[in-house]
């Protein structure tokens, strides 16, 4: 089943999540319509590679091509006009930066598989359940609602002001033809009465100005409270949100509902400041003893630029955080001169203001006291905003080629800086800009959440365990000096973004017997872990007992392991990975022999292993784990085949392979069957490497020997790699035409 027919399964709430990240950017049909061949093609590796994006993009509008051409046959008339509208927006959109398209599709599929795992959980982890908090959600209705409010009283207050305006030119015009008269015509009975009915007019004008102030007041009131309480929340919420999704939580979303918000207020008291513009014209024509307009209207106004000036200094935020493009699931963390990514966006969206806002990027205005090391931007570090280029037309700027450079400072400054001083130094990318709009001008700023520098991409795992760490125990965006004194965090939480990593790196998150298991080695006994509080120092400083490296160097050296050796096996669901010994023979024990799981070193790094159970004559239980395989040996040889092909000589020297069932009972060929590299064939001859052109083919063969009969071998030592004295005794056993060509046949340690 491809991922995308199961996503169609899943429940409502989690299709919601789904049609957050589909846009105009990656339409939702595209994917629908081309769902196999999207899903076949590595965007992940195009995103980082121009020559392989750009044949990918022409590939992609090739496939729309052909379903223009099936669905003109079929007269589909409202699918061919979304296609023709998608295939136009796709060519110019990524013509000129095809990398764009890669990634954006990369993250979306990784999301899918993120929300997929998630769904396959029986429980929400704390911090999900946190972000989807019904209150929050009402929070957000009631925002949008009372924003349409707002709008809509300073539209009805609109055509009160038009009344005075009317009204108040009435009365001029019967004052003025008055005051032209000859004296003795005022005097007349009828001028009198002309007079009188002037005096009421005076006294509705009086009564009329006196509203539309107290109307325009409250539209003031209502702005302010909406912006001090529930519209600060929002965007506070929304920061929030982002934090957790850069370190591989849900992709947040809602920032469009946002700018919709901020945009409507500033119309809002735009059209307000309107209004006490048209009362001071009103004012110069027509003044009286007890006017109310020069005494509330300057007090209106300058509440009406304090709130603009502070929803204009809001609206200013880091949409998208630094990211180098070689690492997109490791944002926030940046090496010395290697470009980086990063786009801003103004909330309040106003065509007056499209290419007029010029944004500056300077980098470490304010120092932490924990940083020795200075850095400078170089490359494009000056842009315009624009509604151009975004697909939703929103004010915004994109970064794209900005590198940072260290600083030279002063001799011995870094002599004393120890393996992770670097990775816990947090730096601060600051954003300025200025906006002229009428007859106000405000200084806006803003910065980027932490980011790490690094020199070495060996620095890069315990870096992102400092921006994990950082995003998940604090919601302050710049304390730099957070690792001064680094504050424990929730073991649950913890653990929840754990599986994050999991879910967003390599495509499947882990269940709760796995995380059961981090959480006994991160505490060194079985535990209940909700409230448990973990030090940053047992997590990413601390050596795990009777190691040489920490629980995070650990971790991720199996996220790479996974990553580029099995992952068609672990998002499949078949590599068990985090399990004891202890408990991996509780669960092969009552199995039927030749059963066997996967499962992660605890003692290599980067390392998985086999272990699988057998019976003895005399009826007794025996286990046999093989040598754990690290990425040197993975490379020769996949793991899938492997698996296949390993075989075991025993006391009576016949080869065999005794891996005959998954844990719990899945048929070996059927759970890794579509992973093998080829099909076996009589004599292995589609396993023969080389040959040809004057050389001998030669097969690679893993092969274990078992010494002793031991019910309980003592390590993995206990399955040696194969002697010359055994392959000869294989030999024996191997088909003529095997013999003849496999004249060299590499043996691995298995």
């Amino acid at each position: 089943m491809s991922q995308w027919s199961q996503v169609q399964q899943l429940e409502i709430k989690f299709l919601e999540q789904v049609d957050q990240f589909y846009d105009d950017n990656f339409p939702m049909e595209i994917r629908h319509l081309l769902a196999q061949w999207i899903e076949s093609q590595d965007w992940e590796a195009a995103s980082n590679n121009e020559a392989m994006a750009t044949i990918l993009l022409q590939n992609l509008l090739i496939q729309v091509d052909e379903q223009l051409d099936r669905v003109s046959q079929e007269k589909n008339l409202l699918l061919i006009h979304n296609l023709k509208r998608i295939r136009k927006l796709l060519q110019g959109k990524y013509h000129g930066n095809p990398m764009h398209i890669a990634v954006i599709i990369s993250n979306c599929l990784r999301e899918e598989r993120r929300i997929l795992a998630a769904a396959s959980m029986p429980v929400q982890g704390p911090l999900e359940k946190s972000l989807q908090n019904s209150v929050v959600s009402e929070r957000q209705r009631n925002v949008e609602h009372k924003v349409s409010a707002i709008k809509n009283s300073a539209q009805m207050t609109d055509q009160d002001v038009k009344y005075l305006e009317d009204l108040q030119e009435e009365f001029d015009f019967r004052y003025k033809t008055i005051q032209s008269l000859e004296q003795s015509d005022k005097n007349s009975a009828l001028i009198k009465q002309e007079m009188l009915a002037l005096q009421v007019m005076l006294n509705t004008l009086d009564f009329k100005r006196k509203e539309v102030l107290s109307k325009i007041g409250r539209v003031i009131h209502e702005i302010d409270m909406l912006m001090s309480n529930m519209l600060t929340e929002e965007l506070l919420d929304w920061k929030r949100r982002q934090q957790i999704a850069c370190i591989g939580g849900p992709l947040h979303g809602g920032l469009d509902q946002l700018q919709n918000c901020f945009t409507l207020l500033a119309e809002s008291l735009f059209q307000v400041r309107r209004q006490l513009e048209k009362l001071d014209e009103l004012l110069t024509r027509l003044t009286y003893d007890g006017d109310p307009i020069p005494v509330q209207r300057p007090q209106l106004l300058e509440k009406v630029n304090f709130l603009l000036y502070n929803l204009f200094r809001n609206s200013f935020v880091v949409e998208r955080q630094p990211c180098m493009p070689t690492h997109p699931q490791r944002p926030m963390v940046l090496k010395t001169l290697i470009q980086f990514t990063v786009k801003l966006r103004l909330l309040i969206k106003l065509p007056e203001l499209n290419y007029q806002i010029r944004v500056k990027a300077t980098i470490d205005n304010v120092m932490s006291s924990h940083s020795n090391r200075r850095f400078v931007l170089c490359g494009t570090h000056v842009k315009a905003m624009n509604m151009d280029e975004s697909a939703n037309g929103s004010l915004s700027v994109e970064f794209r080629h900005l590198q940072p450079k260290e600083m030279k400072s002063s001799a011995g400054s870094k002599g004393n800086e120890g393996p992770h001083m670097v990775t816990e130094e947090l730096h601060s990318i600051s954003f300025e800009t200025q906006v002229c709009l009428y007859g106000l001008t405000i200084n806006l700023e803003t910065s980027s959440l932490p980011v790490v520098m690094i020199s070495n991409v060996s620095q890069l795992p315990n870096a992102w365990a400092s921006i994990i760490w950082y995003n998940l125990s604090t919601n302050d965006p710049q304390n730099l000096s957070f690792f001064n004194n680094p504050p424990a965090a929730t073991l649950s939480q913890l653990l929840e973004v754990l599986s994050w990593q999991f879910s967003s790196y390599v495509g499947r998150g882990l269940n709760s017997e796995q995380l059961n298991m981090l959480a006994e080695k991160l505490m060194g006994q079985q535990v209940s872990y909700n409230d448990y509080q973990l030090s940053w120092a047992k997590f990413c400083k601390e050596h795990l007992p009777g190691k040489s490296f920490t629980f995070w160097v650990w971790l991720e050296a199996i996220l790479d392991l996974i990553k580029k050796h099995i992952l068609p096996l672990w998002i499949d669901g078949y590599v068990m990975g985090f399990v004891s010994k202890e408990k991996e023979r509780i669960l092969l024990k009552d199995k039927t022999p030749g059963t066997f799981l996967l499962r992660f070193s605890e003692s290599n790094l980067g390392g998985i292993t086999f272990t699988w159970v057998d019976q003895l004559e005399n009826g007794d239980v025996t286990f046999h784990s093989v040598e754990p395989y690290n990425k040197g040996r993975l490379s020769a040889l996949p793991f899938a085949d492997i698996l296949r092909d390993y075989k075991v000589i025993m006391a009576d020297n016949v080869p065999e392979n005794p891996l005959k069932y998954l844990y719990p009972d899945i048929p070996k060929d059927k759970a890794f069957g579509k992973h093998y590299s080829c099909q076996p064939n009589e004599g292995w001859g589609p396993f023969l490497y080389g040959g040809g052109k004057g050389y001998v083919p030669s097969v690679f063969i893993p092969v274990s020997k078992i010494l002793n009969d031991s019910t309980d071998p003592h390590s993995p030592s206990d399955l040696l790699p194969m002697s010359p004295s055994v392959y000869a005794v294989l030999r024996e056993h191997l088909s003529p035409t095997v013999i003849e060509t496999a004249v060299r046949c590499e043996l691995f340690h298995s």
